[in-house]
């Protein structure tokens, strides 16, 4: 078995789905999953529909063309709002888009016009997070202005959070959202679809049941790939935080000083590390660096271990609480958080091994498509 590998457990990535789809379909609410940090991976998406998700969204254009080619027939969302030089691609591979410039709605209903659909849009709204979206007082010229264009639909309003800026979902800008979607479908004429205003950030807020009644989209990929709400990183109640799993070989085991020896300068990285005196330890080299992984974001199973620090290569580690129970050749496994996952998803060193294996599934040792 070849090393560094990423396991993803599908069945757990559907259980989570299971309960997170049940927990906002209780308030009402319908998720789309977000695949983006797995690099749009078809069996992902695929575990995530089984668990009742109503569409998938992702960031590229190049993970959309990859979930169709994959099999993956629900409606799909383009979640980063498009490129100028993009919109008859856009139009072409998405069924919905988050938009928030009037010159990309124009190209995108020319787009739409000469492929002979109907593209839908929502438009996204920003409520402090300083990320996509108009501004509050913006958003009645940008509606009226989509309203004359053809080809395009408005299907609802939006809004991010948390993802930039740090802001919290909280009673108060979720109301300030249903209230600018039914301007919204004031000045556009007619009832919108979607009021799309939750990530993984809003399972505090949908817990302590602060939600408006008229919020009925979610679009949610931590929560269900990593079991996690992101404001605190909480375990949401219910899932599984070990669907995706790094695993790494141990290539050399010695005992060493713990303060490197010498005149210290800048690491290969502009850094200078610090080391703290603990006497001679036991070290382990492991097949995996920062080029492949944000390795802050590695936690070991065994909890006897711990990541001293890592070069672009190796993975160094301190193993002298588990000294006889490690040996060269041992493959260990590590939790990751969600910026360590998009590292390792995006590595072309690491392969993706898909669990339980099943016909058709297995390894994939693509990083971004």
């Amino acid at each position: 078995m070849s090393t560094p590998y990423l396991s993803m457990d599908l069945a757990k990535i559907e259980a989570n789905a299971r309960r997170v789809v049940a927990d906002f379909a209780a308030h009402g609410i319908a998720v789309a999953g977000v695949t983006k940090v797995t690099c749009g991976h078809p069996a992902v998406a695929q575990a995530m529909l089984r668990g009742g998700v109503s569409m998938i969204g992702d960031s590229r254009l190049r993970n959309l063309h990859r979930l169709r080619e994959g099999g993956v027939t629900a409606p799909l969302m383009l979640l980063r709002v498009p490129a100028l030089s993009a919109a008859a691609e856009v139009v072409a591979c998405a069924d919905v888009s988050l938009n928030s410039e009037l010159a990309v709605l124009e190209a995108l209903s020319a787009a739409a016009l000469a492929q002979g659909r109907v593209h839908e849009v929502i438009v996204m709204v920003d409520l402090g997070d300083l990320r996509e979206g108009v501004m509050p007082t913006e958003l009645v010229p940008l509606v009226t202005a989509l309203k004359a264009l053809a080809g395009v639909r408005m299907v609802g309003l939006g809004t991010n959070l948390a993802c930039f800026g740090g802001v919290v979902p909280s009673r108060e800008n979720m109301g300030q959202l249903v209230a600018l979607s039914d301007e919204a479908a004031r000045a556009y004429g007619q009832p919108l679809r979607w009021v799309s205003g939750l990530n993984s950030s809003g399972l505090a807020l949908l817990e302590a049941g602060h939600l408006p009644p008229a919020m009925n989209q979610a679009r949610i990929g931590e929560a269900i790939l990593l079991g996690r709400e992101t404001i605190i990183r909480r375990p949401w109640p219910g899932t599984a935080q070990d669907a995706f799993l790094l695993h790494a070989e141990v290539l050399e085991l010695k005992r060493k000083p713990s303060v490197p020896i010498g005149t210290l300068g800048e690491d290969a990285f502009g850094e200078r590390p610090r080391f703290a005196e603990r006497g001679e330890r036991l070290r382990a080299l492991l097949n995996v660096g920062r080029e492949d992984v944000e390795h802050a974001g590695l936690t070991p199973l065994d909890e006897r271990l711990s990541i001293v620090g890592a070069s672009s290569g190796y993975l160094v580690m301190d193993v002298s609480a588990a000294a006889g129970d490690i040996r060269v050749g041992d493959v260990l496994p590590f939790a990751l958080t969600y910026g360590a996952l998009l590292r390792a998803m995006t590595s072309e060193y690491v392969e993706k091994r898909l669990l339980p294996l099943s016909a058709g599934d297995g390894v994939d040792t693509r990083g971004a498509p």
